[in-house]
């Protein structure tokens, strides 16, 4: 698995090796030992799946706070999105920066954002689904999210923000200068 730093540190892009042949490929995914001969000790405990139909569906920005605070590891298994993580580490260097990779079955990529980071990506093509490994459990509670179009984030989503679709929930998210819940 290759596995290479981005600009935002602790936010890694894995891209785990593929054999083609004439019926298709086959791909490690993930494997425990792999990343943590790679410094990555992470306790992965529940898989998420979405359906995204439409293009331009923005899901984000997402994330937990303690004591329910996620590391995800992204992929997209049919389809494209441009995915995004946001550092929301208010004593980080970076702090309100972001990293954005586009992830696709074709590409196999697959996008580490870790905990301290909100986490988004809109599809780039229709019936896009995207799987994500967690670190903690989904607590309702401890749901956070910021605006999408936050223009202290300067986020390119790369589509025609006026026709994003978005759930109500995601349109209500605040600005990162409102957020009162971050992390240090």
């Amino acid at each position: 698995m290759q596995i290479e730093l981005t600009a935002l540190e602790g936010v890694k892009i894995l891209t785990p090796k593929r054999i083609e042949d004439a019926r298709g490929f086959f791909s490690e995914v993930y494997s425990k030992k792999t990343l943590e001969s790679a410094g990555l000790s992470l306790d992965f405990v529940q898989d998420n799946h979405s359906l995204s139909v439409d293009v331009g569906t923005i899901r984000g920005l997402h994330y937990q706070s303690a004591p329910f605070a996620q590391d995800k590891l992204v992929r997209v298994t049919r389809g494209r999105i441009l995915d995004i993580a946001v550092d929301i580490r208010r004593t980080s260097a970076s702090f309100g920066q972001h990293v954005s990779v586009e992830l696709s079955q074709k590409n196999g990529r697959q996008l580490l954002v870790p905990v301290g980071f909100a986490h988004g990506f809109v599809t780039l093509e229709a019936d896009t689904e995207v799987i994500y490994k967690v670190t903690n459990y989904y607590s309702p509670s401890n749901d956070h999210g910021l605006a999408f179009d936050d223009p202290q984030l300067g986020i390119n989503w790369g589509i025609d923000l006026a026709k994003a679709i978005l759930s109500d929930k995601d349109r209500r998210h605040p600005r990162l200068a409102d957020a009162t819940i971050l992390f240090d």
